[in-house]
């Protein structure tokens, strides 16, 4: 398990996360499957990539925060054991903390120099991005007008309009242009079919069901952390003020120790948090899972219109809809990550 979920999972220890199932995902046409097989192993590549260099990132300003907090500790703790004192005999071995502070700082600067030079943000985002579009790529499909001939082999651009960070993915143009030939064998006629209609439609609504609880759990952990944080936080500064006023009665070394490394460990957290951006994570999140329950309900309005009118424009219409507010989303998030670019803080 990577380091920023060890952390996080301490974090949410004994809070209650009543996060919703989707319901299992149906089955998509038989048209769409040779498709969908065809496009696993691209899709499979890059969200690896996207999971291993995401792991590293977060990992890593969760990591130099909550170093920098230990480095403050290992600087005070010659001054908390009475080891600065010549007269005390383990005077000799104050230096073993003087050591320990500049490992912790050279294990920050380590870890900053690597998500520099690997640019470990970038690759989660450029591979994160791929993987969302090839994942969504047989969705996507049917919707294309394959009746001319366009020079534009992106079949997001021929459909939608798509912000430029999602504009600019040549992967996904080269597994367009790869697939074509076999998505227009595959889906010839496929809307005069009455079955692959029905099946798309459930197929459809169940990927985004299944999209609406992934961001409605991001919204609740987030919410939860976010507030986790704020508490663990408050009682750092409350113990925080509590040793200096008893400094004022009792003189101790310890309260020392307390009085300058719960502040920094509470400035550590904050920090670490506001880099995650939970609370914008949480309100982002939470406004998606809304807003994809009112597509699904266009897209079953809209099935209803098809049955009567036999017409699949509004039915296409709607499914457009659903894509470009999934895809509008993860606009959003690469918007919001992206200032925080290395460094890490």
């Amino acid at each position: 398990m990577p380091l920023h979920q060890i952390i996080q999972r301490l974090l949410l220890i004994g809070a209650h996360l009543e996060t919703p199932v989707a319901p299992p995902v149906p089955a998509p046409p038989q048209r769409l499957q040779p498709l969908i097989d065809s496009l696993a192993n691209a899709h499979r590549e890059f969200d690896e990539r996207a999971i291993r260099y995401g792991h590293r990132y977060r990992s890593g300003f969760w990591a130099i925060y909550l170093l920098s907090a230990i480095a403050v500790l290992c600087a005070m703790m010659p001054l908390a054991l009475g080891w600065d004192s010549m007269n005390n005999f383990m005077h000799p071995f104050a230096a073993a903390w003087v050591i320990a502070e500049v490992a912790v700082i050279a294990a920050v600067g380590i870890i900053y120099w690597q998500g520099h030079r690997r640019d470990w943000q970038g690759e989660w985002l450029r591979a994160r991005t791929v993987a969302e579009l090839t994942f969504y790529l047989p969705l996507i499909a049917p919707l294309v007008d394959r009746s001319k001939q366009q020079d534009e082999s992106n079949w997001y651009l021929r459909v939608l309009n798509p912000g430029p960070h999602l504009r600019a993915s040549r992967d996904i143009a080269q597994l367009c242009r790869i697939t074509e030939p076999r998505a227009r064998e595959l889906l010839a006629d496929a809307w005069s079919d009455p079955d692959f209609v029905s099946t798309y439609v459930e197929w459809s609504i169940g990927v985004l069901q299944s999209q609406r609880a992934y961001h409605a759990r991001v919204a609740m952990r987030s919410h939860a952390l976010q507030h986790r944080i704020h508490r663990v936080t408050a009682c750092l500064f409350a113990l925080t003020a509590f040793g200096a006023l008893a400094h004022l009665v009792i003189h101790s070394r310890w309260l020392s120790l307390l009085t300058t490394v719960f502040p920094a460990l509470a400035a550590s957290l904050h920090g670490a948090l506001a880099q995650s951006e939970a609370y914008r994570m949480h309100a982002a999140s939470e406004r998606v899972a809304l807003e994809l329950q009112g597509v699904i309900d266009e897209i079953r309005r809209s099935r209803v219109i098809e049955l009567h009118v036999r017409s699949a424009e509004p039915l296409q219409h709607a499914i457009r809809a659903a894509i470009t507010l999934i895809l509008d989303e993860h606009q959003d998030w690469h918007m919001l990550v992206r200032p925080h670019h290395l460094p890490l803080g």
